[in-house]
């Protein structure tokens, strides 16, 4: 199976996800990765650019999309059988939501959604609880598209926050094979 695994700039959840793309890897899946531009090119206290990159093109054996272009193929020409974004920010979701194709990985997620195949999101996003609510609300409506499991991760001091719980990303993946939605959705 032939995942496309795209990351955007959540970058304090970038190490979850690749932990997940090892485990997916380990697992027999075959992983393209797509990254933002601002995932792709930002060094951040979570690591550098360049490390990052190092580390997850050796993960999935392949050279990161990264750019329009280069993931306007995946959906007519690329064939994916499943397109995860994790971490999915609040901008990257608001856009796909909208239907806004500016990064490499809005481009997949629109040319993907043509083929009508799964798309799983793993939510990052301090205004997911506020601003970015409607916008979960119609990707959970649409035909094709899954949540990774939620919680809020600082319900205090970020108390619109909501975090996908990234362990929880190959049980939605299966879910979303058989066409459902993991439950419960908010942990």
């Amino acid at each position: 199976m032939l995942i496309g695994y795209a990351l955007c700039g959540s970058f304090c959840t970038i190490g979850r996800s690749i932990e997940e793309m090892e485990k997916l890897t380990s697992a027999g899946h075959e992983l393209l990765p797509i990254m933002s531009v601002n995932a792709y090119t930002t060094d951040t206290r979570f690591g550098m650019a360049d490390e990052v990159n190092r580390k997850i093109a050796k993960v999935c054996g392949k050279k990161i999309i990264h750019t329009i272009d280069a993931a306007e193929p995946l959906g007519p020409k690329v064939k994916l059988d499943m397109l995860v974004i994790a971490p999915c920010t609040g901008n990257t979701l608001a856009k796909i939501a909208h239907g806004i194709t500016d990064t490499a990985v809005t481009m997949a997620a629109k040319a993907h959604l043509r083929s009508d195949r799964p798309l799983v999101i793993a939510l990052a996003s301090n205004d997911a609880l506020s601003a970015n609510l409607a916008n979960l609300a119609v990707m959970l409506m649409r035909k094709n598209v899954y949540v990774v499991p939620l919680h809020q991760d600082d319900p205090v001091k970020k108390p619109h926050s909501l975090v996908a719980e990234f362990g929880l990303i190959p049980d939605a993946i299966d879910a979303a094979l058989r066409g459902e939605q993991l439950r419960p959705l908010f942990l």
